[in-house]
């Protein structure tokens, strides 16, 4: 079964694919929803949805169509494309969605894959707590300091390393990649990164808590603007934030 349908002509072919997961206060959405609407890309393919969850809804600003689980954004001029999910792989699919997910990378011709998600704040240790932001560089990562990625080795951005172990016993799981609270299928993905893996590929996290995450989502878009170093002259939220992040408004005659 084809994991990718095209509904526009694009190509992939020398991009930065942003990849979010779905992870800790939907921070990684939230920045790849802002990414979208401030550099106007448009929707330019659909992926195979049978190993997400199923949900459905509208497209922004009454666009024809139905918004997908998962679905692909970029325009011609722009040098990134945004894979926006909106909705968690099925708890007996995880592995499919990422062996989908990375196969399709890997044939897509993207220059460099930069995965975004979030980490849970209340598991931070005290340097820590001095930047919101950090990066796991996986192993095998081919040098970062000539490509579309190479602004990532200048900033001031720590290495992530995990403050809990996943298991009681320390010696019970040995991947290379640190255990990453609330961060959802982060790490599985990096840890399923092939020996023969040719893209350069990093994860932002960024430690966040649940609430109102728009300006944890502002920075996580700021940092990869700055690490793509794409220009952003104007963010611009979704119109579809202004009604559908946290629900309409209460009629509040409700309350006397």
């Amino acid at each position: 079964m084809t994991f990718y349908h095209p509904t526009a002509h694009f190509s992939t072919k020398g991009k930065v694919l942003v990849v979010p997961v779905v992870s800790v206060a939907n921070v990684a959405q939230l920045a790849a929803d802002l990414l979208i609407a401030s550099l106007s890309l448009h929707r330019v393919g659909i992926f195979d949805p049978r190993t997400l969850v199923p949900v459905v809804g509208a497209r922004e600003d009454d666009l024809p169509g139905v918004t997908t689980p998962l679905e692909l954004f970029g325009r011609d001029d722009v040098n990134i494309a945004v894979i926006q999910q909106r909705s968690p792989a099925l708890k007996s699919s995880k592995q499919d969605f990422v062996d989908s997910l990375l196969e399709f990378i890997r044939t897509s011709g993207a220059s460099a894959v930069l995965v975004i998600g979030g980490v849970d704040m209340s598991n931070r240790t005290d340097p820590q707590m001095l930047t919101p932001t950090c990066q796991i560089v996986p192993p095998g990562t081919l040098d970062l300091t000539s490509g579309p990625l190479a602004a990532l080795t200048t900033l001031p951005i720590p290495i992530y390393t995990s403050p809990v172990s996943q298991y009681l016993h320390i010696d019970a799981d040995r991947t290379a990649i640190p255990f990453i609270p609330g961060g959802g299928l982060s790490r599985r993905i990096l840890s399923s990164l092939s020996d023969t893996w040719q893209i350069p590929t990093v994860c932002l996290l960024q430690y966040v808590m649940e609430g109102d995450n728009r300006a944890d989502a502002q920075l996580m878009a700021a940092v990869v603007s700055k690490v793509l170093q794409v220009e952003v002259s104007n963010w611009k939220q979704p119109s579809s934030w202004g009604h559908g992040l946290f629900g309409t408004p209460h009629d509040q005659t409700l309350y006397g």
